[in-house]
């Protein structure tokens, strides 16, 4: 591309202790390849990022070699479930510049995540300054597109009490971890298949937008049965007819004309990719609808359908499998205003166009 990057800010991680070793046993690719990448999410890179929370109190980010976590046994997290974490990138962008993307938006979504499961809930800027320390430590090996380093802070209730289930852990760890990854679509960008479940819910609506284990686990057990049953991908949960998400991630409706997705409420979660691929329909031209959606709509529409998420960033719906049938959706295959959405958006990433909405956040070693 010719066209200028844009200027984002540009940001350090001041006060962070650098880690004394790096883990030996780590493999990432060169900085600025892309025949390295690894499989998503399965490298660790060699930096973490930790912060140690005693009383409530979040003690100052260090970076540390990436090794396993000394957990007591009797940690409230590996009884009652007082874990939730975060999912988001930073990309190399053709000018070689590692710019984090949304960070202050995952941020706010994570301290939302912690009250609702009643965790102590970590300052914004240090939660901001533990991430940014996370990608300034592994900046040697976040890969060039369509690669990008993973970072997934991680919050556990750390109290060693196992007769504490009515009251919550005032101890905590909070940690960020980075992985480099590779193109998601590595293997060619396909269509997926969904199932579509009218009975079962995905989570419970009060604690629906935490992005906690739980939420994902409730649907494993179903998803593997849809692929065992039908070779589906990935369910889209409507209980009693009405659409909400898959297990994984937030679903969306689309023709030349309009985009059409759940209006946000409290029984999912709140995607950071769907919040900025309809910001860009809207600057496009689309008229975006949030609204309910019912399976018969579902099932007559007359367009695409697409996934968004963080890993994949918007993924197009060939298939949907209800009640034994298979239903094709448009032309069954990757729809262009699928492709012109994913490619806007991956392209402000990757710093190819400028940032009319200050997005991305350059960070500096």
């Amino acid at each position: 591309m010719t066209t200028p990057p844009h200027t984002a800010s540009t940001v350090s991680a001041p006060g962070v202790t650098a880690p004394a070793a790096a883990t030996p046993s780590v493999t990432a690719p060169t900085a600025g390849t892309t025949s390295a990448a690894p499989a998503f999410g399965s490298v660790p890179a060699p930096t973490m990022v930790r912060s140690d929370v005693i009383a409530g109190v979040f003690g100052t980010p260090q970076a540390v070699p990436t090794a396993p976590l000394a957990i007591h046994p009797f940690a409230h997290a590996l009884h009652y479930g007082s874990a939730c974490f975060e999912g988001l990138k930073a990309h190399r962008g053709y000018d070689g510049v590692v710019r984090l993307f949304r960070p202050d938006r995952h941020v706010t979504r994570m301290r939302r995540t912690a009250e609702l499961l009643c965790l102590p809930v970590p300052p914004a800027e240090l939660l901001a300054e533990a991430i940014r320390a996370a990608v300034a430590a592994n900046l040697d090996i976040a890969p060039a597109a369509p690669g990008a380093l993973y970072l997934r802070p991680l919050l556990l209730g750390m109290d060693p009490n196992i007769g504490a289930a009515a009251a919550p852990s005032e101890d905590a760890l909070l940690v960020v971890l980075a992985s480099p990854v590779g193109d998601y679509f590595a293997g060619g960008v396909r269509t997926l298949k969904l199932l579509v479940e009218t009975d079962l819910p995905r989570t419970t609506p009060q604690f629906g937008e935490a992005k906690a284990g739980a939420n994902y686990v409730m649907a494993l057990g179903v998803t593997r049965r849809a692929r065992a049953e039908y070779g589906a991908d990935q369910v889209l949960f409507a209980p009693g007819g009405d659409v909400q998400e898959t297990g994984a991630a937030n679903f969306l409706l689309l023709d030349d004309d309009r985009i059409v997705t759940r209006a946000l409420d409290g029984s999912f979660l709140h995607g950071i990719t769907r919040d900025s691929v309809l910001q860009l329909a809207r600057d496009l031209g689309y008229q975006v609808e949030e609204r309910d959606i019912h399976v018969d709509e579902l099932l007559a529409w007359d367009g695409e359908a697409a996934l968004a998420g963080t890993a994949a960033v918007l993924s197009s719906v060939g298939t949907l499998v209800h009640e034994g049938r298979e239903v094709t959706i448009g032309s069954g295959e990757v729809g262009p205003n699928t492709v012109r959405l994913r490619d806007a958006l991956l392209a402000i990433q990757r710093a190819e166009v400028p940032d009319p909405h200050d997005w991305m956040v350059a960070v500096e070693g």
